[in-house]
């Protein structure tokens, strides 16, 4: 069986080995006293073994063997509970590891003198600095903050800036810094790192996932104390059992029911051990799940609240839609052939180097075979997006070719003393209306027409909502598009609800009118204006290629920069959840089956009647006792690998979840251990142990 899930049989056997070295360090008193459940077992191997030690000395009431039978089993237990903590935690420590072996690993071109592209050295990322430059060629990635020295191309800054459109950066002031992890998509760059230290934050988050890992979340603490809290009134028990079975004993003339190393067996038996044992490795191994999709969590509250989280908050660019809009359909007006709109459309696209340009080439050609024109033939200039005026386009013979955003199209027309036709209006709001991105045209001051851009939906989409929805969670698009725009990419994907035209203060006002309903929201952000929604949001996900400010912000920082991840953390917690519930109801029915089990063995010697419910026939308290401790021992072992993976996702709502499969565990929980330890004692009779 396979215990852990990492790259490859060398790493596994790494793990392996180092776990077994520290279930034996994790052996000192002050690492056990993190444990209380376990801590009284290891307290117990403690006093049995000094008992053993005694029985070479003195009389004791049971023989030498059965002291060390049962002192090697309490070790075993807890040598074991100290293993399964050490297996996750080796898991968290092999990911985080090789996170940081793949930084490392990453090389760069670092220039020595910018002049001459040529004299450049490859070198590790880890190894460059501040001051530093290094090049960029078309394809790869960034690797850190920078300006640009020299050079012109567009950037995809969609992971940092929610925009799918590419941006223009250049050694001009205003367009020189760029960003690490953005993608260069034409051309090269030579950049001047801008950072202190390569490293700073990388650690930064390394040291996050290695503390993260070890941290308990609140349910877990609910939990703990519950078990300590049961774990204290078997003390107690344990304190008094010993001189009333004397007393009893004595009473009924049979004298003492129990030994002082018995009532120590005894007092593991009954503690919640197999939880105890559990608990602590599960939270870990929930972390570690979160590290594999590349997600560290600041805390265990986070991944906590991934499991409760009711309402998701997602954009729409880059989770709904790839933000990749492509033309569809050509939509001239009145007077206007599509042929004609469509080679206006072509030219007028001919320096857009986005995606949505290229389509539109792409369209022209497949529609009417319209190869693409040759700019210098042309004698065109390239008429490029700014601020001011959000229209692009060319000039040429005397010509103005402009595509752009009905109302900036307008202001260019009327500007030019032309007409802006009613039509056009009424076809950009049908568009507009079907969840499209109305781009019309312009020739000179003349109106041609309306093409219809289409923002391409993330594959299987509309399955991941669907998957939420069975799992009890809501979720709402958030959008800066008119409402019915909104609406119609809504229905498309599936989503339950969505905010039109938002704004940093209406997803605010969102997120704490459902926290006021008492509902868990999860958000995920990149840009500065999503610091007050990452702060009030119950979990939180800055991308990593954010400004530190919104890593802070957020609780949970996605190192590959994926809105999409949002999902994913959600299932992860839901499925932590479910696995701990599904546990702990087993173990609370696996405990009352061992009381039913092993009590009227050890007192029927005083009160015969109570043989009658020795329905597994165990012939005497040694035996019983033997049979519930090696039990338990093996039933740690069978866990490991439901904690260290999870239980299946069965994407369903969590209450409901555990009211369907409460009285499955449960039932597995009380038939278990009568079957376990009833072939236990008859593999015990038939080695001569009874």
């Amino acid at each position: 069986m396979e215990l852990i899930d990492v790259e490859n049989n060398e790493s596994k056997k790494n793990i392996l080995i180092a776990a077994i070295r520290q279930s034996f360090i994790k052996l000192s008193p002050r690492r056990q006293l993190k444990n209380p459940v376990i801590f009284v077992v290891f307290s117990g191997a403690i006093m049995t073994t000094t008992l053993y030690g005694l029985s070479f000395v003195q009389i004791k009431s049971e023989g030498a063997n059965d002291i060390l039978i049962i002192t090697l089993i309490l070790w075993l237990t807890v040598l074991f509970a100290n293993f399964v903590e050490a297996i996750a935690e080796g898991r968290g420590r092999a990911q985080t590891d090789s996170l940081r072996r793949t930084r490392k690993d990453v090389k760069v071109r670092k220039l020595n003198d910018w002049s001459d592209l040529a004299l450049y050295t490859e070198v590790k990322l880890n190894r460059l600095k501040k001051g530093d430059l290094v090049y960029v060629k078309s394809g790869e990635l960034i690797p850190l903050d920078g300006n640009v020295i020299e050079g012109t191309a567009l950037v995809d800054e969609s992971a940092i800036t929610g925009e799918a459109a590419p941006v223009l950066r250049e050694s001009r002031e205003g367009y020189r810094a760029v960003s690490g992890g953005s993608k260069l998509l034409s051309d090269w760059l030579v950049i001047q790192v801008t950072v202190e230290n390569s490293e700073r934050f990388w650690d930064k988050m390394i040291m996050l996932a290695r503390e993260s890992a070890r941290k308990k979340t609140p349910n877990a603490f609910a939990v703990q104390i519950f078990l300590m809290t049961l774990t204290i009134i078997f003390l107690v028990v344990g304190v008094i059992l010993l001189p009333s079975s004397y007393f009893f004993g004595e009473q009924a003339g049979t004298g003492a029911a129990i030994s002082l190393t018995y009532v120590i067996a005894l007092l593991v038996c009954l503690a919640p051990t197999t939880m105890g044992a559990l608990l602590s490795p599960m939270g870990i191994a929930g972390m570690n799940r979160l590290q594999q999709v590349n997600v560290l969590a600041k805390s265990g509250s986070a991944i906590e609240a991934a499991g409760n989280v009711d309402v998701l908050l997602l954009d729409k660019t880059g989770i709904i839609t790839r933000g990749n809009r492509q033309a569809s359909v050509f939509i001239p007006i009145t007077g206007v052939t599509e042929k004609e709109l469509a080679v206006a459309s072509q030219l007028a696209s001919l320096a857009d180097e986005t995606a949505e340009g290229r389509s539109i080439v792409v369209l022209a050609k497949e529609r009417f075979d319209l190869r693409e024109r040759d700019m210098k033939a042309l004698g065109a200039s390239c008429v490029a997006l700014t601020e001011k005026a959000p229209i692009s386009g060319i000039n040429y013979r005397g010509n103005e070719l402009r595509k752009g955003a009905a109302e900036a199209i307008k202001a260019f027309v009327l500007g030019n003393g032309g007409n802006y036709p009613q039509e056009c209006h009424e076809i950009a709001q049908k568009v507009a209306n079907d969840g499209g991105i109305p781009l019309v045209v312009a020739k000179n001051k003349r109106v041609l027409g309306v093409i219809y851009l289409k923002d391409v939906g993330e594959n299987e989409i509309k399955e991941r909502f669907e998957d939420l929805r069975q799992m009890g969670v809501k979720t709402i698009m958030i959008t800066s598009d008119n409402p019915m725009t909104a609406a119609a990419i809504a229905a498309e994907a599936g989503v339950d609800d969505f905010l039109a035209g938002a704004t940093p203060d209406t997803k605010l006002a969102l997120i704490r009118n459902y926290q006021a309903q008492g509902q868990q929201v999860a958000v995920s952000g990149n840009e500065t204006k999503d610091i007050s929604a990452l702060i009030q949001a119950d979990v939180a996900v800055a991308m990593n290629t954010s400004a530190t400010a919104v890593k802070e912000a957020g609780n949970m920082i996605d190192l590959d920069s994926n809105p999409t991840k949002l999902i994913e953390i959600v299932r992860i917690g839901k499925q932590l959840l479910m696995t701990r519930g599904a546990l702990t109801t087993f173990s609370v029915a696996n405990d009352l089956a061992e009381y039913f089990a092993l009590i009227p063995v050890l007192f029927y010697n005083i009160y015969q009647p109570l043989a009658r419910l020795n329905i597994l026939g165990l012939t005497s308290v040694k035996n019983a006792i033997l049979v519930v401790l090696s039990y338990n021992v093996l039933l740690i072992i069978a866990m490991i690998p439901l904690v260290l993976k999870g239980g299946k996702d069965q994407g369903r709502v969590t209450a409901k979840w555990f009211e369907k499969n409460r009285l499955i565990d449960g039932l597995g929980g009380l038939l278990t251990p009568f079957v376990a330890i009833k072939l236990l004692n008859m593999l015990l009779t038939a080695l001569g142990l009874e």
